[in-house]
């Protein structure tokens, strides 16, 4: 390998990091819809340079979580009701058929990491912690089909339009205890390697999430966060205040 590919491999390698900080930071509500994301304050947070800053901005304009502005720079991009609803709808294509595989060809491994994402979510008390815990099991399940593709396809969805701030819009505890209720039914008929009921009830499940998700958008404005429990001198207070400084 010569120096110049070498170089290139590193810069790929930095962009990749970058790109996992801003899409975490977005994701988790830490920056707002509508922040301006600076290069130059990027580049001088993280230590690295503007190139793969600017590449991890295109990615991230390419999940939908970032718009770029000529000759402006970026900003976060809002979630609107119609994006959600698509996303929704885009998985109802791809994770019933994943809980059908997963039935079919499940290991005892996938099935450990898909009830530690329940009891995670059983245990969680913040917002951030249930949006993480629903986040892992619904990808953990669709890891458990053993189909590169549909995994893909639902990482896609999921660090995209389906973010902290949507959990927080279902984040009533009746709503939350259904939710958790709805994941128990789903493993229990993927451990008895029941496909036909495992994907019925994942598509019940998530046309049932949409429907609560749509109902509680028309009830409040949308709004992308912080946690109400992010009280000031808090770890994911500090992260914000860090966050901030990217969008100066």
């Amino acid at each position: 390998m010569n120096d110049s590919q070498d170089q290139a491999l590193r810069i790929v390698s930095i962009a990749d990091r970058v790109y996992e900080q801003l899409r975490d930071r977005i994701t988790h509500g830490e920056l707002e819809a509508g922040s301006r994301l600076h290069q130059a304050n990027i580049s001088s947070e993280l230590g690295v340079s503007r190139t793969p800053v600017r590449e991890a901005l295109a990615r991230l304009a390419a999940d939908g979580l970032v718009e770029l502005l000529p000759n402006r720079g970026a900003r976060v991009a809002d979630v609107s009701l119609a994006d959600m609803r698509t996303s929704y709808e885009a998985r109802l294509g791809v994770e019933p058929l994943a809980a059908r595989f997963a039935a079919e060809r499940r290991e005892p491994e996938d099935l450990e990491r898909i009830r530690a994402s329940l009891a995670h979510q059983h245990g969680a008390r913040s917002a951030r912690g249930i949006y993480e815990a629903m986040r892992e099991f619904h990808l953990a399940l669709v890891d458990a089909a053993h189909n590169p593709q549909l995994s893909r396809f639902a990482r896609g969805l999921w660090a995209g339009r389906i973010s902290l701030h949507v959990v927080i819009k279902q984040a009533g505890d009746e709503d939350l205890a259904v939710d958790a209720d709805e994941h128990e039914e789903i493993l229990a008929a993927i451990e008895r390697s029941d496909g036909p009921e495992a994907e019925r009830l994942m598509n019940q499940h998530i046309a049932d999430s949409l429907e609560r998700l749509l109902e509680h958008s028309l009830q409040q404005p949308m709004v992308r966060g912080r946690e109400p429990s992010d009280a000031p001198g808090s770890a994911s207070a500090s992260a914000s205040s860090a966050s901030e400084k990217w969008a100066r």
